[in-house]
């Protein structure tokens, strides 16, 4: 039956379902609402392709309609009367449980659902200070606001949404679809991040691009590092077998020809239902300069999932990939990854962090004042977790030329000198803290310059490893010559 001639029956014979909000999940009403009836017969001419969008939904054939998801409450902050019907703007996580409960529990325990606190970190000062002004002014940012900051940050992370004394929302803080997003209803985050409306296609969701509007650039290149890996490689080549918009989406039931960001972090296997919390696959958390075990992270946010060890995770995550690969192949990959960690966090991470918190006192203030500051946040913030988050998904080029060589390069060519010449300033300087604040700094120097790790730069590499080196050299020559 198309979608007119069930609005006309609809507008004709009225519903049954007269609160649908507070149907349980799994119960559908038999008719469309005549509440939603109501508005699809005004916006099927003046938002067509809403009305197309809807109309190709699992909601349409669910006869879940537009009231059923703007209903509010009239003391709702956002509620406002349209066409007789109290109603808001903003579908949140919130209105999205009175259906979907079990994946907004999920989704609001997650990492995703907090992204929008990182609006007051280091990141957002770059955006708001180091990039943007205060130029940017609104009725919700009287006193302005960056440009850079809206536009950039927070149509990511999620803004706070700001409802102004009209009932209208403050255009620095709408539109935006940002996982983390602040709803007026006090809920976090975005169900449409992912679940773009009005059709909420379950193959738009599953599609790995989907994930790298956001997921991509020089400090979290996941949909770059997956199109490099043999996983995109496959996905490209098959992606007709993919089976996108199946109902059940097994991996090993239904498609084999290669995975997706949602089949290894989401997805159901033949062991595991669907999660929307996609922290519960990762055995470590790539994102602070020193990577930690997600347990620690969630608990810093006050999440359920601080009582989830990493072992138990990776065990989940293993389960996905022993559907495509035997027990040496998924051992031998996290033997890799977990050496890469290694020796990203012992040769520069901790190393770097130990000379930044010595240097400290030496150099100008604020913070991005100085260029050692923009160099060492680079080296983490970038190349860093490139590399980082390059071998946990199996891409090799920027594993290495877009991380670890670029760590290496300005951690040599650039980190050490800008160090040294904040050695010599407070040397130099009359101020007597600085110049012991120097002396600390030039001995933590020394110190890790003399190490195993980075002899080598000082012209001190051991003999005995240059000999293994010049043999290991020679052989190369002999094998191929």
């Amino acid at each position: 039956m198309g979608a007119a001639v069930r609005i006309a029956l609809t507008l004709v014979v009225g519903a049954l379902f007269a609160l649908p909000g507070t149907a349980a999940a799994g119960t559908f009403p038999g008719e469309l609402s005549a509440k939603s009836a109501k508005c699809v017969a005004c916006h099927k001419d003046k938002s067509h392709s809403i009305y197309e969008q809807w109309g190709n939904s699992k909601h349409f054939r669910a006869n879940v309609g537009c009231y059923e998801c703007h209903q509010a409450n009239p003391k709702d902050v956002d509620a406002f009367k349209h066409e007789g019907e109290v109603i808001s703007v903003i579908v949140s996580p919130r209105d999205c449980g009175r259906c979907h409960e079990k994946e907004v529990v999920e989704f609001t325990n997650s990492h995703h659902a907090k992204a929008g606190r990182i609006l007051g970190s280091l990141d957002n000062t770059l955006a708001e200070v180091v990039e943007g002004n205060q130029a940017f002014v609104t009725p919700g940012f009287p006193h302005g606001n960056s440009a850079a900051a809206v536009n950039g940050c927070w149509q990511c992370h999620g803004s706070q949404v700001k409802v102004l004394k009209d009932g209208k929302l403050d255009p620095a803080t709408w539109p935006n679809t940002g996982i983390g997003r602040f709803n007026p209803d006090g809920s976090e985050g975005s169900c449409t991040a992912c679940h773009s409306r009005h059709e909420f296609s379950i193959t738009v969701a599953r599609h790995p691009d989907t994930c790298g509007k956001c997921h991509m650039g020089p400090d979290h290149p996941q949909i770059e590092i997956y199109n490099e890996s043999k996983h995109g490689i496959a996905f490209r080549a098959n992606i007709d077998k993919m089976n996108l918009g199946a109902a059940k989406w097994i991996v090993g039931e239904d498609y084999d020809a290669a995975p997706t960001c949602a089949t290894c972090h989401m997805s159901a296997t033949p062991n595991q239902p669907v999660t929307h919390d996609v922290g519960m696959r990762i055995s470590w958390n790539n994102r602070p300069p020193v990577s930690v075990r997600p347990e620690i992270s969630d608990a810093k946010l006050g999440l359920p999932g601080a009582k989830v060890p990493w072992q138990q995770r990776r065990k989940a995550m293993e389960d996905v990939c022993s559907n495509c690969h035997n027990s040496s192949f998924i051992d031998g990959f996290y033997v890799q990854y977990d050496g890469l960690i290694e020796l990203y966090h012992e040769k520069f991470a901790k190393p770097g962090l130990a000379l930044m918190a010595l240097a400290e006192p030496l150099k100008n203030k604020p913070k991005f004042s100085e260029k050692i500051d923009f160099t060492w946040f680079e080296l983490w913030h970038h190349e860093g977790r490139r590399a980082r988050h390059g071998a946990s998904m199996m891409g090799p080029d920027i594993t290495h030329w877009h991380g670890t060589y670029e760590v290496a390069r300005n951690w040599y060519s650039e980190f050490i000198p800008e160090l040294r010449e904040l050695i010599e300033r407070g040397k130099h300087s009359a101020d007597m803290t600085k110049q012991i604040a120097a002396s600390k700094l030039e001995a933590k120097l020394t110190e890790i310059l003399e190490s195993a790790n980075h002899r080598w730069f000082i012209n001190k590499m051991d003999p005995a490893e240059k000999a293994r080196r010049q043999a290991r050299q020679q052989e190369f020559k002999a094998r191929y010559k």
